[in-house]
């Protein structure tokens, strides 16, 4: 009942402080609903920012990976901070330059606005297929598990699951929907502080209980019993080989942080281009902390376990049941809720933003005053909703989601950094060049990773079995070197995309030079520490890369 009643208070006490946050914001213009009024500081974004990226999916299933790999997986979190230097030097300045509410919106004046609307398609088919249902659904495996649900209400696993799932969403759209970004960035805010305090109370604890109440010791037990799993280099057959990290690694964070409209949108809302550098080097500092949340439980479950757990996926779950107080888990529910909840509003909150931007105003009513654009982009984020609630339940296993979800999503998210790069870049590379680049890349991976690669594979281990090959480590290599890994396929079809464009670009260039012109929307002088903070973020990942390899 403790448990229940603090859970309660926080959630409600995060509702009550971003609706006085929020309750004088215009949010019947577009700028005013979609960007929080081009209003938002450094702290605000930065919270928004690793809460919007923070969810049961990573938080179970990062430290699932770490269970299993070890250290080697903090590439998911370490590298994410030098991406977000490069989106604060690079990518922002010119994104409030053009005075952007949404990414593609750069699509439409570089190239043309069919190009545009195939991009808000693809990013809105892979938030409503994929990212909402999955937030949904593995955020309520937790929480159900976490109260033990059906037995509070007496209805089987099935049932309180959907319960759970309905209860998310329909709090997640109210915030979302109906409060626009500012209402999501405040609480998001909040919550990251919630996150932080409870996320790193579970490796404290667990520690402790390694170390017979001792956090020091516990960890120089773990790091002494088990140094190889302290490597940073990945090896061949794990989820991130070091190669990996100068290839396709960068080019996922760079697109999910650099490009991504449910992330960067935080960024397109601060007030001026100080603020929005400041938001996100701030976030990436606090990005390098990540693995401590997100990794190191993960390693000291399978110390405390001796790794027999049966799923790797139950590491984190188990491991606070185990180790955290009783009258904490409460607490700790709120603050997973808060995370939960964060990542189904933002990307929520972009979609309707996509839609009523560049879906709605550019093709079904261009003559609609803001207040319809934002009415309407309202309505299609409740169908939105609805849909992700109806489709949650029908996921099998949310576990195994994590190491799919990032390759999946390689089918747009290299196509589109592809175009955006090249975009910026050159000034005469023409519209169907753009057009080409998304289909190829699109279709190019789709045959890689979901037809060839799979027969390899298959082949490969046939030949390894008929040769007598049977233990499971030496076919889990075999498998491995049989096709490249997909982040090594993303890179490869980047590089190929681009030299596509340019040589289109070269026979077929644009009339006119593209020129990105001032909106004059906020100011965008930099700030004036970005490249000493930059360098210094930068140099402290290389740093823990160095310390911890092995």
């Amino acid at each position: 009942m403790i448990g229940i009643l603090s859970f309660v208070g926080f959630t409600a006490l995060v509702g009550i402080i971003s609706y006085y946050a929020t309750r004088k914001t215009d949010e019947g213009s577009s700028d005013g609903y979609f960007l929080g009024g081009r209003s938002l500081t450094a702290g605000v974004i930065a919270g928004s920012l690793l809460l919007t990226n923070l969810s049961t999916e990573q938080i179970v299933g990062l430290n699932g990976s770490a269970y299993t790999d070890g250290l080697s997986v903090m590439a998911w979190e370490t590298l994410a901070a030098i991406a977000m230097v490069i989106t604060a030097v690079f990518l922002l300045p010119r994104y409030l330059k053009g005075g952007l509410t949404t990414v593609p919106q750069f699509l439409a004046k570089r190239f043309d606005v069919s190009t545009k609307t195939i991009t808000s398609g693809l990013f809105l088919t892979g938030y409503v297929v994929v990212l909402l249902p999955v937030i949904l659904y593995s955020g309520s495996v937790a929480i159900s598990g976490m109260f033990d649900v059906p037995t509070l209400l007496g209805v089987s696993d099935s049932t309180a699951l959907v319960i759970c799932i309905w209860g998310i969403g329909i709090i997640g759209s109210i915030y979302a929907v109906f409060g626009g970004l500012k209402a999501v960035a405040v609480s998001d805010s909040i919550n990251a502080i919630g996150l932080l305090t409870g996320g790193f109370l579970i490796p404290i604890f667990g520690l402790m209980a390694i170390g017979d109440g001792s956090v020091l010791d516990g960890l120089n037990l773990l790091m002494t019993t088990e140094p190889e799993r302290f490597d940073s280099t990945g090896n061949t057959g794990q989820e991130v080989p070091f190669s990996t990290i100068f290839t396709g690694m960068m080019l996922v964070q760079l697109f999910y942080w650099g490009t991504n409209q449910q992330i960067i949108q935080r960024a397109l809302g601060a007030k001026n281009l100080a603020e929005g550098q400041k938001g996100l080097l701030l976030a990436a500092f606090l990005k390098i902390l990540g693995p401590l949340i997100l990794v190191l439980p993960g390693m000291i479950a399978y110390h405390y376990f001796e790794g027999g757990l049966a799923s790797s996926d139950l590491a984190y779950p188990e491991l606070v049941r185990a180790v955290l107080p009783k009258p904490m888990v409460g607490f700790f529910a709120a603050v997973l809720f808060g995370a939960i909840l964060s990542s189904f509003n933002s990307v929520l909150n972009s979609s309707v933003t996509l839609f009523g931007i560049d879906i709605y105003k550019q093709h079904i009513n261009k003559e609609a005053p803001e207040r319809t654009v934002v009415k309407y982009g309202k309505i299609f984020g409740v169908i939105l909703a609805l849909a992700a609630m109806f489709i949650a339940p029908l996921i099998a296993n949310a576990g195994s989601l994590f190491n799919y979800l990032q390759e999946i999503n390689g089918i747009y998210s290299i196509p589109i950094f592809t175009i955006i790069v090249v975009g910026y870049l050159t000034k005469r590379v023409p519209a169907i060049a753009a057009k080409i680049g998304i289909f190829s890349g699109s279709l190019l991976y789709i045959i890689s990773q979901f037809w060839l690669g799979p027969n390899m594979k298959e082949s490969a281990l046939a030949a390894a079995k008929a040769a007598g090959v049977t233990d499971p480590a030496a076919l889990k290599l075999v498998e491995a070197d049989a096709y490249p890994h997909y982040l090594h396929v993303m890179a490869i079809l980047f590089l190929s995309n681009v030299v596509i464009m340019l040589i289109i670009g070269y026979f077929k260039p644009r009339a006119t030079p593209f020129e990105l012109e001032y909106t004059k929307q906020v100011d965008i002088v930099p700030y004036k520490h970005i490249k000493i903070v930059g360098i210094a973020i930068c140099t402290i990942v290389i740093g823990i890369y160095i310390y911890f390899a092995k």
